[in-house]
């Protein structure tokens, strides 16, 4: 099983009812397939640069999933006959460089932890200097 990431454009308007049963059909198509869902995030509808077949607007949402590669064309055709998704694009997620970006991450949220509590030290310091200072 490879993990994968689909960016899907659905059409139609946002509302959360249909927007729901939108994004699970296009879960159910992965898990029929004998996929996993990882995780689900909707970014919220945007505009187009360019009306696309008459629509300026779609709704965007990730999933991330894992899935057979020998599935992933199956699963593409399936989305072709489902009319409320708009478009669908499909990228392998590459395991090194993933857990290289959660390192730096890491390491960035540890660099401003140590950067704040420095600037914290440095303020308590400070104000107890200027206490020393009026009490002499």
């Amino acid at each position: 099983m490879k993990s994968y990431d689909g960016l899907y454009i659905f059409a139609g308007q946002a509302k959360d009812e249909i927007l729901d049963k939108q994004i699970e059909r296009a879960r159910n198509e992965i898990t029929r397939l004998s996929g996993t869902i990882l995780s689900t995030d909707v970014l919220g509808k945007r505009s187009f640069a360019r009306p696309m077949h008459k629509r300026e607007s779609g709704v965007y949402v990730r999933i991330r999933f894992q899935l057979d590669p020998a599935q992933v064309a199956a699963l593409t055709g399936r989305y072709r006959l489902i009319e409320d998704i708009f478009r669908v694009q499909i990228l392998a997620i590459d395991e090194r460089r993933e857990a290289v970006l959660a390192r730096q991450a890491e390491e960035q949220r540890a660099r401003e932890a140590a950067r704040a509590a420095a600037e914290e030290k440095a303020e308590q310091e400070a104000a107890e200097n200027n206490t020393n200072a009026q009490t002499a």
